[in-house]
């Protein structure tokens, strides 16, 4: 797609990146999940920390930048942009504005901690480079700091000011970011805390759920946004969600795709490994109950049971 083409996709999948046994991009399988994202309707972020961008070298991330776009995918397509040198993702920057991509993910800088000043400068600097929307990353949990208040009510108005993916897990954190947003949307980072976040504004989510479940997921998103959940249904996507953090994400997704043959490995980058998901049972397990769950409610009005 183009740029600020259909960006108010409800689900975005934060989209793993399959790797060969010896630990290159598989573009045969990452072909594969860029399809079933396009045949259920959800968004892409592609090169995120689900991705394991960072784990990743810069010729095997434009491998895949330009074998993505390369698809012309009827689903807008999002990279990410993260890191702490700033020379380095200018140049990661211009490359992109030369490919079709529709919007980017810009987390606050990693280890840093910079206050709200810092922030404020960081990303005007790149914004002002683009010329494309941009979605601000707030999650402290990896970044070590949050996305400050004030630098969002200041860069408000900026003319690519898109959006925020809001990953604390703290529905008074949510409501905060969404009245500092302004006119911008406000998506959930987790999945878990989609229901909890839609009364209050959300938009949406951008998903790791949608990685194995891209269909049951983009109904659970809907239904969530629309208050149409019952309150078993929420407990019981809070279990599935959380399942695929039993080990650090995209171990356990990767797991999971592998054994049901949508990828050919379920190789990760390190510090990553394979070897730490050890409840790869109990993963199916959850899968088959939220096929079944998917199944079940596609046949059914969007009421609350």
């Amino acid at each position: 797609m183009t740029a600020q083409t259909d960006l108010q996709n409800p689900l975005w999948t934060a989209l793993v990146t399959p790797l060969t046994a010896s630990g290159q991009p598989d573009l045969s399988s990452l072909e594969s999940l860029l399809r079933e994202q396009e045949n259920a309707g959800n968004g892409v972020l592609i090169l995120g920390s689900t991705g394991e961008a960072l784990n990743l070298g810069e010729s095997e991330r434009k491998l895949i930048i330009d074998f993505t776009t390369s698809l012309n995918l009827d689903v807008p397509v999002m990279a990410g942009v993260g890191g702490h040198h700033l020379p380095d993702i200018i140049s990661w920057l211009c490359y992109l504005e030369t490919k079709a991509v529709d919007a980017y993910l810009m987390v606050t800088p990693i280890y840093a901690k910079p206050g709200p000043e810092g922030q404020y400068n960081w990303f005007t600097t790149l914004m002002d480079f683009v010329s494309r929307p941009v979605m601000l990353y707030n999650v402290p949990g990896r970044t070590g700091t949050s996305l400050h208040l004030e630098t969002v009510e200041r860069l408000r108005n900026h003319r690519n000011f898109w959006a925020i993916k809001e990953a604390s897990g703290s529905v008074e954190e949510f409501r905060r970011y969404r009245s500092a947003a302004g006119d911008a949307l406000v998506y959930s980072g987790d999945d878990a805390m989609l229901p909890e976040f839609a009364p209050h504004g959300a938009a949406g989510v951008v998903s790791v759920a949608g990685n194995v479940w891209p269909e049951a997921t983009r109904l659970f998103c809907e239904l969530a946004l629309e208050n149409q959940l019952s309150e078993i249904e929420r407990s019981f996507w809070q279990e599935a969600s959380k399942a695929l953090f039993v080990a650090s994400n995209p171990v356990p997704a990767k797991a999971l795709l592998c054994a049901g043959e949508r990828i050919r490995t379920d190789e990760v980058k390190l510090p990553l490994h394979r070897d730490d998901m050890v409840r790869l049972e109990y993963l199916r397990s959850v899968s088959d109950q939220v096929t079944d769950w998917h199944a079940e409610r596609s046949r059914k009005p969007a009421e609350v049971r």
